[in-house]
């Protein structure tokens, strides 16, 4: 198991996620509304986080095509739909349904 501090609108909140779990899913199950528009197939950019410490693992090559089209992201976003858990992370929650104002969107599968 590992500790992911996600700093939310509410505040920082801490969870434990099983190692191999997909980042939104656990910030998503432990009560937090994350947006994830598309589902968790890496097109709409609307779960990502930034990576304040912590090892996200790789970047594939869907995620980094994605957010090669935006401009306006810093250099440790990632989207917590492709970030299988394998370290202690500490987040920020971009977008939260409860701010928007808007659905979170389909539930991403696990796998």
């Amino acid at each position: 198991m590992q500790i992911i501090t996600a700093e939310t609108a509410n505040g920082p909140i801490s969870i434990e996620a099983e190692d191999g779990r997909k980042l939104v899913l656990a910030i998503e199950d432990s009560g937090i509304d994350i947006l994830h528009r598309c589902g968790g197939n890496a097109r709409c950019t609307t779960c990502r986080v930034e990576i304040l410490s912590g090892d996200p693992g790789p970047i594939g090559d869907p995620e980094k095509a994605i957010l090669a089209t935006k401009t306006d992201l810093g250099d440790h976003t990632r989207l917590s739909c492709q970030v299988r858990v394998m370290d202690n992370l500490h987040v920020r929650v971009i977008n939260q349904a409860s701010v928007k104002g808007l659905d979170p969107g389909p539930r991403p599968e696990d796998g």
